[in-house]
């Protein structure tokens, strides 16, 4: 695999998932990881852009096949490496649901974390207090779900360590 990413909270949870696989003794799950400069705007670059035309991280390339498979989204990567290699997915499908629930939920709620909250409160050029506050009640709001689910059950989607929980 090559890995286009950089240390940021969706680029870590694709290398966490292959250090993962690795550990659990899949091979196949050895890659290649290419830093992306995106305060440089390496993201922009038409060869990156081939791999991601939405210009974020992360972004895969899996060569192990007949043709070269480019995978972009981090849940999309996370999922696609959970198939693959029959593993931090069940295969129940009941279980299987509800992985996928926490997985979606996750990509649906993470904007407004760092795009929101984060970037009003740490990177906006003029401190607002209405978005500032409507993304923290909407932060704590997530954190609050999150914290309730977890008190139930050793991981987000049960009783097994899963794609949901890394990302």
């Amino acid at each position: 695999f090559q890995l286009y990413s950089l240390g940021t909270p969706n680029g870590v949870k694709v290398t966490i998932l292959l250090e993962e696989l690795l550990e659990a003794g899949f091979k196949e799950a050895a890659y290649d990881l290419y830093k992306i400069a995106i305060m440089d705007g390496d993201q922009f670059g038409s060869d990156f852009v081939k791999l991601n035309p939405n210009s974020k991280i992360p972004a895969l390339l899996d060569q192990s096949g007949t043709e070269n498979v480019r995978v972009f989204e981090s849940a999309h990567i996370l999922l696609y490496l959970a198939e693959k290699f029959g593993a931090f997915l069940p295969s129940n499908p009941v279980e299987k649901v509800e992985v996928l629930n926490w997985l979606f939920w996750q990509a649906g709620a993470a904007p407004f974390l760092g795009g929101g909250f984060g970037h009003f409160f740490n990177y906006a050029p003029e401190k607002l207090e209405y978005p500032i506050n409507r993304f923290t009640m909407e932060v704590k709001r997530q954190l609050d779900l999150l914290d309730k689910e977890l008190a139930q059950k050793p991981y987000i989607a049960g009783n097994d360590y899963t794609i949901a929980d890394i990302a």
